[in-house]
């Protein structure tokens, strides 16, 4: 394994409000990781400043080997393509296909092989069992079709990285648990994945670490 997060004595604020202090935390290749805590608690502003959305105002933080605390602008497509992001509202482009959100990401990210680009999209739908809807458009799909999606178009680039804010927060227990099935097969195939839910149940079914947001701390706590 190697470590892919390592955080020391960091401070993340937003604006002059100081979110979370005295952040110390590693992740290595692999892991599957629970952020957990209330609404507020500074679970998204951690990975905000993860993908370099959010600056770090104190400490020493690694992502990949970039150094967080000193990160260039110009730097952070790369540290990002490295990355994949699941959102819970999906932030999929309403006025085009599910083939053409993906294609989308493709160019943006410097492919040009259009056969290449077509096959890869076909091949990550098949991997999140949304192979036979790529002509549809997100508002015919259902809302744990999309959140297929999003996680198609967070594989597209081969990430190290998964962050999923709150996954399943807008489905059912049964589409979550389909979601989740999916996730766990990710991080078990050697993708790190951290997501942050409010659902404490899900650690139970899908063993990770867990982390607890409180009072501007993170602590590591046994499920």
């Amino acid at each position: 394994m190697s470590e892919l997060i390592v955080y020391k004595g960091v401070e993340i604020r937003q604006a002059e409000q100081i979110v979370l202090h005295d952040v110390n935390l590693h992740v290595d290749s692999g892991e599957m990781v629970y952020l957990l805590g209330k609404v507020g608690s500074g679970k998204s502003s951690l990975m905000k400043t993860i993908y370099g959305a959010l600056p770090i105002t104190a400490g020493d933080a690694r992502v990949l080997e970039y150094d967080m605390t000193r990160i260039k602008r110009r730097q952070l497509p790369y540290l990002r393509r490295r990355i994949g992001i699941i959102f819970q509202d999906y932030r999929l482009l309403t006025d085009r296909s599910v083939e053409e959100n993906l294609l989308f990401v493709l160019r943006a990210t410097g492919w040009k092989d259009k056969n290449l680009m077509h096959s890869h999209v076909r091949e990550v739908l098949e991997q999140v069992g949304m192979e036979t809807k790529a002509y549809k458009r997100p508002y015919e799909l259902s809302g744990g079709e999309q959140q297929r999606v999003v996680i198609a178009r967070a594989l597209l680039n081969s990430p190290e990285i998964i962050l999923a804010d709150e996954p399943t927060g807008n489905l059912d227990v049964e589409t979550g648990c389909e979601i989740m099935d999916l996730l766990y097969s990710i991080s078990k195939a050697g993708i790190t994945v951290l997501m942050s839910t409010h659902n404490t149940h899900w650690p139970e079914l899908y063993p990770g670490r867990h982390w607890a947001f409180e009072n501007g701390l993170i602590s590591e706590a046994k499920v």
